[in-house]
């Protein structure tokens, strides 16, 4: 594809070829669909159109590609979001994680998923949290391994009827999740009363 880098990479992984950068909506118009396409195939949840210009022109900032260095490529993606929650937390979530099958167990999705949480962390995240099949163990073991803890079990969750956990990385300590916090956004507070 040899497709203009959407920004300057923000990690060189010279041992698989691969740039890692961050997702810009002026260029969606090269990776919307090869990212919609990606995640199609690796994930069981059908998505439409609207669900990822949701997530990537309103938190491009926090989504991450693995590209071929020399084509551009994608090999790997990370979707994410960040916003006031009604439990009075700044929480980040991971709505979707795809790397193309042959690129797997090289280290793509932890690199993804890493750039993630550290661009939610400088942006003042409490927790992120996530959901995946309680089948899918290397989604279980990449995210235990880099701290999330199972919160939940979600029965029948996905459309398909299977169940999934809900996992969550504390990024603050001292945050209450039951109680309301008193830096909230004064815009969301209704909201998080409400619910």
């Amino acid at each position: 594809m040899t497709a203009e880098l959407p920004s300057a990479p923000l990690i060189t992984d010279e041992r698989n070829g691969l740039i890692y950068v961050q997702y810009s909506s002026a260029k969606e118009d090269v990776y919307l669909d090869p990212i919609r396409s990606l995640i199609s195939k690796d994930l069981s949840e059908p998505y439409s159109i609207y669900v990822f210009r949701y997530f990537l022109f309103q938190w491009g900032d926090l989504c991450f590609m693995a590209l071929d260095a020399k084509t551009h490529d994608l090999r790997g993606v990370v979707v994410c979001k960040l916003e006031y929650h009604r439990s009075g937390t700044y929480r980040g979530y991971i709505a979707m994680l795809a790397v193309e099958e042959e690129f797997r167990g090289k280290g793509i999705a932890t690199s993804l998923v890493q750039s993630s949480i550290l661009s939610m962390k400088e942006k003042g995240a409490d927790e992120v949290i996530l959901e995946t099949e309680v089948t899918n163990t290397a989604s279980l073991r990449l995210y235990q391994r880099l701290g999330f803890l199972r919160t939940k079990r979600l029965h029948r969750y996905y459309l398909n009827g299977n169940t999934a956990f809900r996992l969550a990385l504390y990024l603050k300590e001292g945050v209450s999740l039951k109680e309301p916090r008193d830096d909230l956004n004064p815009h969301m507070m209704d909201q998080y009363y409400d619910e």
